[in-house]
């Protein structure tokens, strides 16, 4: 052997296996995207049917006051108590049955999945006293032993 040196036997295989993790990382990839948008998407109905409580109690809280101190339209108050972009398309019914204040909200839950436009609707009620039965004197009546 003339001076060439000899270099140490690779096994073959090996050679061909190069870059393997990365190429079954690209073929996860989709999946790991998929579970976290399904998360990002469950938080965000999660915070939709979250915001449409919120505007339920506010509008039933504001119809069960007093005409003297109801300044805000009860409709007004669910909006204003709900994020902007939510309460855009809220829907907002106010009820009184003369001994309590029913207040029902429906908000669109939004989509982040491309290609699923509808995700449904978030309804949420909430009911207050009527001003006329709140437990103040002036609504309980007369005291017992009152002339």
């Amino acid at each position: 052997m003339s001076g060439a040196r000899r270099t140490p036997a690779r096994p073959r295989g090996r050679r061909r296996d190069r870059g393997q993790v990365s190429i079954e990382f690209l073929g996860f990839l989709p999946v790991l995207l998929a579970v976290a948008l399904a998360v990002v998407q469950l938080g965000l109905g999660a915070y939709a049917v979250q915001q449409a409580g919120t505007g339920a109690r506010a509008a039933a809280r504001t119809a069960s006051l007093d005409e003297a101190d109801g300044e805000t339209d009860p409709r007004g108050a669910g909006l204003a108590a709900m994020s902007g972009w939510i309460a855009e398309g809220a829907k907002i019914s106010v009820g009184d049955d003369g001994s309590a204040v029913h207040a029902t909200v429906s908000v669109r839950i939004p989509s982040l999945i491309p290609g699923v436009a509808d995700f449904g609707s978030a309804t949420r009620s909430a009911t207050m006293p009527s001003p006329a039965h709140a437990t103040h004197p002036a609504a309980a009546g007369p005291y017992e032993g009152a002339p």
